[in-house]
């Protein structure tokens, strides 16, 4: 409920009619499981750590060491984090020591392409890095568990950013659910 409040779906500030039109149609013509992605879209993390694993939707999972592969089915987007992409414009994938990267950066793009043969309609393609204009598809849909209001001293303990929005998480969301539903109604 909490991301389906927050999709294209119910908020239609910025959306024009004839796109707020489009996402609901494609929502009531999809099967379960991609409308169940058109709401809480998936994210993957990839890193040196091992393979690719589900991340969670949450400004948590925004860190510079990772790779994200966001799929909301009318986007396809990898974003590359602050430490990734500064190796990623120094060149390294390109130096023969560093196959190890060069596959890291070629994984979710691999996978992403596998997504983009399959749907139907194409989704947008999108490639971004920490701090770049196409990144504001990944940090308007991730929980804003870190923002500028609740943020002591800066960027978060393990390297995370905070995320710029007045819009509630989902521990708010939740703690408001259960007043509401633990409250006598007169």
């Amino acid at each position: 409920m909490f991301h389906f409040r927050r999709s294209h779906f119910m908020q239609v500030f910025n959306n024009s009619p004839d796109e707020t039109v489009y996402y609901r149609n494609k929502l009531f013509r999809e099967d379960v499981s991609q409308s169940l992605v058109m709401i809480q879209p998936i994210l993957y993390s990839y890193s040196f750590d091992g393979p690719p694993v589900p991340a969670l939707l949450d400004s948590n999972s925004i860190k510079p060491d990772k790779i994200l592969l966001l799929d909301t089915f009318f986007h396809i987007l990898i974003y590359h984090g602050e430490t990734i992409d500064a190796w990623k414009k120094q060149g390294f994938q390109d130096n023969p020591g560093y196959e190890s990267f060069k596959q890291l950066l070629q994984a979710p793009v691999d996978d992403a392409q596998e997504i983009l043969q399959t749907r139907f309609p194409m989704p947008r393609y999108i490639i971004t890095e920490f701090g770049g204009s196409q990144a504001r598809f990944l940090t308007s849909l991730v929980n804003p568990s870190q923002t500028h209001n609740n943020m002591y001293g800066g960027w978060g303990q393990d390297g995370t950013a905070p995320v710029l929005t007045d819009d509630v998480s989902l521990q708010v969301f939740m703690e408001h659910l259960k007043k509401l539903a633990v409250s006598s109604s007169t």
